[in-house]
């Protein structure tokens, strides 16, 4: 019997730390020929996960232009997979979650009549325009998708009032829980020396924000609810994780820049940050993906959006929805860093996204859905 070619695309930091474990998971199996291709949507930070990883991509479309554009993103990927495809003829093509990267790769697939496997398939928050693109890019990527691997029962029944098949969804747990197996250490040194000589005995806050919908007056009420949660309580620090946008970098460092105990740092490779959540009290976040991460290992989020994805985090107490409104943000905060039995509840509610073998229970699924 033929090996089945199996060849996984992404092009951003959040999908290739989700496609690591799996990729790794293909690699040994017998049975599957595995191809990694990346389109580089984002360039710096995808390479440090690739480096990480010790993944070397089969093809690297390298896309990424200077205040590069949605459209502009969509047909760079197009075009380029068309010669990519027509020399691999690949049996299924993976895509994760709901980046541009991942719709232009399952309409590319779709155009060459290639099976497509959705990694992290079925979230939804209903209204297309939050976050923006990604909810129409997961589900215009559903819609194409012959394999769906949902994250949780949730995320199945959402496929399901879809019109997909329940025979073509499978419950399989989030591959990022995965992806912590190779990154948490337990007496970790931090590459960054500023994060080492952080007193970690504190009330450490780990923040990111950088989302479409927080640009503008969104990233400035949080800059501004973050002054004034460090200036009401001494015992804190904060770790500031400023994305490289021109937009979110200008601001972030207009309101915060020289704030005593604010520490205004670029992003962190992907290790570093898995290691900075496990040290930190908790996490103030706009990232879909740190929603998943951090309750792993019993940190609380603050979710700086008025909507969400990860319903069942919300629903399992794992994170709060805050939005960005200056007086939401800090009194969550403060309920948080001065009430030990709410920090409690959060920090120990159960995560509802799996048991790290998320991965592995994929690759079965293409075994027998692809051998049939």
């Amino acid at each position: 019997m033929k090996n089945i070619k199996v060849m996984s695309i992404f092009g951003t930091r959040p999908e290739a730390i989700k496609m690591a474990p799996l990729i790794k998971e293909l690699e040994i199996t017998e049975g599957i020929e595995s191809r990694v291709c990346v389109t580089a949507q984002h360039r710096e930070m995808l390479d440090q996960v690739l480096e990480l990883f010790q993944i070397k991509p089969d093809y690297d479309l390298d896309i990424m232009k200077e205040k590069q554009s949605l459209n502009g993103i969509t047909t760079r990927v197009l075009n380029n997979l068309e010669k990519v495809f027509d020399k691999e003829n690949p049996d299924i093509v993976l895509v994760h979650g709901d980046t541009t990267t991942t719709f232009a790769a399952a309409l590319a697939a779709f155009y060459k009549k290639i099976k497509v496997g959705h990694v992290e398939a079925g979230l939804r928050t209903n209204n297309k325009y939050f976050p923006y693109p990604e909810e129409m890019n997961r589900k215009l990527t559903g819609s194409l998708a012959d394999l769906h691997f949902a994250p949780t029962i949730r995320a199945k029944n959402n496929l399901l009032k879809e019109g997909i098949k329940e025979e073509n969804i499978f419950i399989t747990g989030n591959t990022v829980i995965d992806a912590m197996k190779y990154t948490i250490e337990d007496e970790y040194a931090f590459e960054n020396e500023e994060l080492n000589k952080i007193d970690y005995n504190k009330q450490v806050i780990m923040v990111t924000a950088h989302r479409r919908e927080n640009w503008g007056e969104g990233i400035k009420n949080i800059c501004k609810s973050l002054t004034e949660i460090i200036d009401k309580n001494q015992n804190v620090e904060m770790i500031y994780l400023v994305h490289p946008n021109p937009i979110v970098k200008k601001t972030t460092h207009e309101y915060l820049e020289g704030i005593e105990r604010i520490h205004l740092l670029p992003p962190l490779n992907t290790k570093e940050t898995h290691n900075l959540m496990k040290k930190c009290y908790m996490v103030m976040t706009d990232s879909g993906g740190i929603q998943e991460e951090a309750p792993h290992l019993g940190k609380p989020v603050l979710v700086l959006r008025d909507v969400t994805e990860r319903i069942e985090a919300k629903e399992a107490g794992t994170v709060k929805l805050v939005g960005y409104s200056k007086e939401n943000i800090i009194k969550e905060a403060n309920i948080l860093l001065n009430n030990e039995n709410e920090y409690n509840k959060m920090s120990k509610a159960i995560n509802p996204y799996g048991d790290g073998n998320a991965s592995n229970r994929i690759v079965e699924i293409i075994l027998d859905n692809l051998r049939k």
